[in-house]
């Protein structure tokens, strides 16, 4: 277990004063132009930022996802988790998540009733990718080798089509069927790593027995706008399942480095806690579901990152080069202290060296 090396620090110019975004910041990824992609768990839209001198990202220009995708409405959040841009796409996932009612601390009888409700936002059951071309999102593109279209994961009734088919997993199922929310060790979606048509979504929740899961999927385009998955699971399930040991920690982020995959895995529920860096070698080479505890060679702490109690929770994460090296890590936070804020509009993010 070793201690983070920070780096550098890289400041973030928004020109929105919208607590929603700095201090809701929940995805981060790059595109090849050198464009920062961010998200915020409490909008419908993404944030671009440029770079505009070294170590500092501005020009924020932010972009509505419902004019690329179709959204199951235009009020509820899409609580985006996760970003990743993978063979021209810009992808973005919701945490397909419950959430239950937080209490306000005025009425003793209405915060124990509002602890009983649980909701479900539809906007939440996203799984979309957008075309991006000289720095912008489009519909569509027809490019020198293929085209490029804006797409979502298929819609059924209430929710989606990898709802449908989780809510019969032995594993995952019961905690869907249950609505157990996010908060509670319930299902929710933080993590999301690209690899053309696989797509690897890390959980936060539900932990079992200490090991966090990691969902693999294979998308394909049957309809224009439409994503449909591939049977590839042991029985023919559309997807694969992964479980990993984080230390009884939930999957805050992914990143695919080369063949392996970097995790970011911090507490599940409302827990305040230490955040870990983890590094999953040759996740790539199999096919099959996995189960993998910690050893050098397979699945080891990279480095602890800094806790602070109740502030700065690592929420994103991406690989960018920094001060020489071809690959260091950025990461990003919601509930942003103080010292990380300059004024309401401009913050920073960490960047570490990753360990040989």
């Amino acid at each position: 277990m070793t201690d983070s090396f920070l780096l550098s620090r890289v400041l973030l110019q928004f020109d929105s004063e919208s607590d929603d975004l700095i201090q809701e910041i929940s995805a981060i990824t790059f595109t090849p132009d050198g464009s920062m992609w961010l998200g915020s768990d409490e909008l419908l839209s993404v944030e671009r930022l440029s770079p505009i001198a070294p170590c500092i990202y501005g020009q924020h220009k932010s972009f509505q996802s419902s004019d690329f995708v179709e959204l199951f409405d235009q009020d509820s959040e899409i609580d985006i988790e996760a970003m990743d841009y993978s063979e021209g796409y810009l992808w973005l996932v919701g945490s397909h998540s419950t959430k239950r009612k937080k209490p306000k601390g005025n009425k003793a009888e209405k915060d124990i009733q509002s602890l009983s409700e649980v909701e479900s936002e539809l906007n939440r059951y996203q799984l979309s990718r957008v075309p991006i071309v000289n720095g912008q999102p489009v519909k569509s593109h027809q490019s020198d080798t293929l085209p490029l279209t804006a797409a979502t994961l298929r819609r059924t009734s209430p929710y989606n089509q990898l709802m449908d088919a989780l809510i019969h997993d032995k594993h995952l199922g019961p905690f869907i069927e249950a609505q157990i929310p996010s908060k509670d060790n319930g299902f929710d979606i933080e993590g999301l790593a690209v690899y053309g048509k696989r797509v690897f979504l890390g959980l936060r929740g539900p932990v079992l027995r200490g090991r966090a899961v990691i969902l693999e999927l294979e998308v394909e385009e049957k309809e224009p706008g439409i994503l449909d998955l591939k049977a590839i699971g042991d029985n023919n399930e559309f997807y694969r399942k992964h479980f990993v040991n984080l230390n009884g920690l939930g999957i805050r982020e992914l990143c695919l480095d080369d063949n392996n995959l970097i995790i970011l895995a911090g507490p599940t529920m409302q827990l305040e806690g230490a955040t870990q860096v983890f590094q999953l070698n040759n996740l790539l080479a199999h096919s099959k579901d996995t189960i993998w505890e910690q050893s050098e060679n397979e699945l080891r702490v990279l480095f602890d990152l800094p806790f602070v109690p109740g502030v700065d929770h690592a929420e994103g994460l991406a690989l960018m080069p920094c001060l020489g090296y071809d690959k260091a890590l950025i990461g990003v936070y919601d509930a942003a202290s103080d010292e990380r804020l300059i004024g309401r509009k401009s913050m920073f993010a960490d960047v570490f060296r990753l360990p040989s």
